[in-house]
């Protein structure tokens, strides 16, 4: 059994170095809906990302989706591809000032630690240049390594822990921000 998972490991890693050139990044269309319902009820990402781990209602999916299918006209959305595998969702949205902030999610576990979220990040960030955008951040939870890791290789660099004394699920992040140097 254990040979077996090794090997599974190892076919998955070379994949993932065969396709990291097939990542794209692409429109959400109303479809997609499906594939939200699944990470928004995923308890492991939940864990790592909003720590809600509360069954999300299917009108507050509803309402979520809607937001981001029509989507605010300084809101970009994307899902994250591999040939034709959705594996996840990449965004940037307006915040103050000049400032956007991102997220990621690789909502497919098999997809995970591949290297996958960095070549995704990379790519988002190239999209925010094209647009001008050049002062990006994010905030993630000070424990979750792979994410911080992924956002380093990509030139985020860690800014200031913050806290949010009312919240149990999420009492701090780490914020890590993105300045392009023309």
């Amino acid at each position: 059994m254990v040979v077996r998972e090794a090997k599974k490991s190892v076919i998955l890693l070379l994949a993932s170095f065969l396709f990291m050139d097939r990542l794209k990044l692409r429109k959400i269309v109303p479809g997609d809906k499906k594939y939200f319902t699944k990470w928004w009820r995923d308890k492991e990402l939940l864990t790592l990302t909003s720590g809600i781990l509360r069954r999300i209602a299917d009108q507050k999916i509803e309402k979520y989706f809607s937001r981001i299918v029509t989507g605010e006209k300084s809101a970009y959305h994307f899902l994250i591809t591999v040939g034709k595998t959705i594996i996840g969702h990449i965004s940037f949205v307006k915040r103050k000032s000049a400032w956007y902030e991102t997220q990621i999610i690789i909502g497919e576990k098999e997809y995970r630690d591949r290297g996958y979220g960095t070549i995704a990040i990379k790519k988002m960030l190239e999209k925010a240049q094209g647009l001008d955008i050049n002062k990006i951040y994010l905030e993630v939870r000070p424990n979750n390594a792979r994410a911080i890791r992924a956002y380093e290789k990509s030139g985020f660099k860690k800014s200031e822990i913050i806290k949010y004394p009312n919240n149990k699920n999420l009492p701090e992040t780490l914020k890590m921000v993105f300045v392009c140097e023309d």
